[in-house]
């Protein structure tokens, strides 16, 4: 099984993957959430009710009602198509990603978030689908999905196949759609500091303006007192 999860706001599904997730997290839990896919693989993997044909209209309704639930809002909807086949593309705002896994959409996902020590540490684990793969899917067997960690602090530690932080603090997991129609596991950690990058960073500016400040004070003090010292040699 190859492992490789969350670019997100990307309104076209990347070529390879049949199904992807990307968690834009933060470090109080919640999180806006990325889930892209063809719509025979919604229905395979999640069971959302959808007709699978290439033909079919997308149900827009089917796909808000299913995603949306207590501490889950669907901000917005789209599609498109490759292969023959209709993409969805949504877009969720969660108030809190360690209960996702009480959602009907989000069950077969287990996540936990909490500080220990100087670090946060994140885990998920990316169990068995929901639903039945649909007849005349049109998949040939390269097809692949993934799971994408979007994080807000700086990366200690992470369990990512491909050992590398992408532009912008992402991981990533793949896995063959398959091993994932099969319920092969995900299993997903990382560790990152207790202080946001957008805070850290913010922090330093901050102390760079306030140096910048008393610089410009003490060169303000520094001419004054000059010319009135050149004021009184004069006199």
């Amino acid at each position: 099984m190859a492992l490789t999860a969350i670019v997100s706001c990307r309104s076209i599904l990347p070529a390879q993957y049949e199904y992807d997730e990307e968690i834009n997290l933060s470090l109080d839990g919640s999180a806006t959430m990325f889930v892209n896919g063809s719509v025979p693989a919604l229905v395979a993997l999640r069971g959302i009710p959808l007709n699978p044909g290439q033909s079919a209209p997308l149900d827009r309704e089917a796909v808000r009602q299913f995603f949306t639930s207590s501490g889950v809002r669907v901000a917005r909807i789209g599609t498109s198509r490759r292969s023959g086949r209709r993409f969805v593309h949504v877009r969720l705002e969660v108030s809190d990603v360690r209960t996702l896994h009480e959602t009907r959409a989000f069950d077969w996902e287990r996540i936990a978030l909490a500080r220990i020590g100087e670090q946060y540490v994140y885990t998920e684990t990316v169990g068995a689908p929901g639903g039945t793969p649909p007849p005349n899917a049109g998949w040939t067997g390269k097809e692949m999905v993934a799971f994408r960690l979007h994080l807000p602090a700086r990366i200690r530690y992470h369990n990512a196949p491909s050992k590398r932080v992408e532009r912008g603090n992402i991981l990533e997991w793949e896995q063959p759609l398959s091993d994932r129609l099969k319920g092969e596991p995900v299993r997903i950690e990382a560790r990152m500091d207790h202080e946001s990058i957008l805070y850290s960073t913010l922090t330093l500016f901050g102390l760079m303006a306030l140096l910048v400040a008393m610089t410009f004070v003490v060169i303000v003090w520094w001419v004054v007192r000059k010319g009135r010292r050149e004021a009184g040699t004069v006199g």
